[in-house]
């Protein structure tokens, strides 16, 4: 397998690149830090899995992960990310990833998920596992946030992040008019009035 690793910490590449030298059928690891230099690599050349963080410095990596299994719907897409495994995990693999991993996990752990992906399958922890199964049979216990759909909550995290409804538009190709709608349908069922209160419940809720 041809692998690209994506995050904007060097230290962090460098851990994955040693661990996934312990991987026997990995001929070639590429490294990028940020969305637009994933984007650079797939012209470039060919790669077959893509371990890709959510948090990168200029785009969500869950833009990323949709852009990339549009144009390249191929490739498989490990997400990695530092937030809590039920806040992103179920809509990563919504969008198409193959395996999500907090950057907690054991080496180990991260080969495992690299072989059931490499053999057409998805990866989830245990763990990630058991808290599914405790949210299908209590779903009153819900955060406010799963009650968005998906593009709801992709807006959310884009306001969130202090981004105007004009940079919003442009971003998701879709008027002004339309993010405000979006805008107060997420307020309405956050049950928030402000900008800032809605940044204040992703950051306490580890969304961003």
């Amino acid at each position: 397998m041809n692998v690209l690793i994506c995050d904007d910490h060097k230290i962090v590449r460098d851990g994955l690149r040693q661990i996934l030298a312990q991987h026997e059928n990995i001929r070639f690891v590429n490294e990028a830090a940020t969305g637009g230099e994933v984007f650079d690599m797939f012209n470039k050349m060919t790669y077959d899995l893509l371990l890709l963080d959510i948090s990168l410095p200029d785009q969500s990596g869950l833009d990323v992960l949709q852009a990339v299994k549009k144009k390249w719907p191929a490739t498989h897409i490990l997400m990695l990310s530092m937030h809590p495994q039920e806040q992103y995990a179920i809509r990563a693999l919504n969008y198409g990833a193959s395996g999500y991993l907090t950057k907690d996990a054991a080496a180990e752990e991260l080969l495992l998920a690299v072989k059931k992906i490499a053999e057409n399958g998805k990866y989830i922890s245990q763990s990630l596992a058991d808290c599914l199964a405790i949210s299908l049979s209590n779903d009153s216990d819900q955060p406010l946030h799963e009650k968005l759909s998906e593009r709801e909550f992709e807006i959310m995290i884009k306001i969130a992040n202090g981004k105007s409804l004009i940079n919003i538009g442009n971003e998701l190709f879709i008027s002004n008019k339309t993010v405000s709608t979006y805008r107060h349908r997420i307020m309405d069922k956050m049950k928030l009035e402000k900008n800032t209160d809605l940044t204040r419940y992703c950051i306490e809720n580890q969304l961003i």
